[in-house]
């Protein structure tokens, strides 16, 4: 088996884990730091946001500002939000990095993979022929070698359109 080296990885799991009065996600949506944090839009219940440690490039996350644990924390309108955010990134991420499929999903709770589980959230992996797989690494894979300021900043005027 080949290994994949994924050093951006290792920043993220050694790096202390603070206990905050608020969750991450809650204090991003309230920052105006929005190219610090890698928030390439914002929509009237949610914002998405490129993972700042991906499984592959152009890995991002689609958020609502309210902190709710699961599904049913949203009204109708903000699900419908949460939903129509989603399909305009996966549309960014077509047209700016053309990948052959994607992984979209929630992790509901910690023990579903949950990193955050306080705050709902909709992960969106573009994937590609021979790429990595999700979870685990198979022979022959790669990984897409894009900084995240650059796929930000694509995606940014991508969404702007």
């Amino acid at each position: 088996m080949e290994s994949l080296h994924a050093p951006w990885r290792i920043e993220y799991i050694l790096s202390p884990k603070p206990e905050a009065k608020t969750g991450l996600f809650a204090r991003i949506a309230q920052a105006s730091e929005d190219e610090a944090n890698y928030v390439i839009v914002r929509d009237r219940t949610c914002f998405a946001l490129l993972n700042r440690y991906p499984y592959n490039g152009g890995h991002l996350m689609v958020v609502p500002y309210k902190e709710v644990a699961d599904l049913n924390g949203l009204t109708d309108d903000e699900g419908a939000d949460l939903w129509k955010l989603t399909r305009r990134c996966v549309n960014a991420l077509t047209a700016v990095m053309k990948p052959d499929g994607f992984n979209v999903g929630i992790n509901l709770g910690k023990v579903a993979g949950a990193g955050i589980a306080e705050h709902l959230h909709i992960h969106i992996v573009p994937r590609w022929t021979g790429d990595t797989n999700f979870m685990p690494v198979i022979a022959g894979t790669g990984v897409v070698p894009d900084a995240l300021q650059e796929i930000a900043a694509k995606l940014r005027a991508e969404l702007a359109k």
